[in-house]
């Protein structure tokens, strides 16, 4: 970085170096209100699951199959972490966040969802999904 701002230095003149500057402020804010603009737009879901305790291996690997089938080829969906209840494996918790509705509702007729939900469909004994507002992330670089 240094030896970026050292060559600039070198090839703009005083007034070409402050266009420059407030042209680089700008594109970062454009991105950032980007970024904002987009996350504004995500769907954020908690599915909340009860499965039958003696099911929970096959629910997890069909579980963990469909999630990565579905992070791995579906571009609107961005993110799912899933976890368990250490006092009670069989109660997990899902955090789903979608690039927006559309991708949700096309997420949901895709044929590994469907696959899912057929194969958990009497593993599984309640359902809550609970759509909410992601009201702040913090994550460390390349995780």
């Amino acid at each position: 970085m240094k030896k970026l701002t050292e060559i600039i230095k070198a090839r703009l003149s005083q007034g070409s170096r402050a266009v420059f500057i407030v042209t680089i402020c700008i594109l970062t804010l454009s991105f950032s209100e980007k970024a904002m603009a987009q996350q504004r737009n995500q769907m954020v879901r908690l599915a909340k699951i009860q499965v039958d305790p003696l099911q929970l291996e096959k629910y997890n690997a069909a579980l963990k199959e469909q999630m990565t089938t579905a992070v791995g080829v579906e571009p609107g969906v961005l993110t799912y972490y899933a976890v368990a209840d250490k006092n009670n494996p069989s109660h997990i918790t899902i955090l789903e966040i979608y690039a927006d509705t559309a991708a949700y509702k096309a997420h949901i007729e895709t044929a590994h969802f469907k696959k899912y939900k057929e194969t958990v469909k009497n593993m599984v004994t309640s359902l809550e999904l609970v759509d909410v507002n992601l009201v702040g992330s913090a994550k460390k670089p390349g995780m």
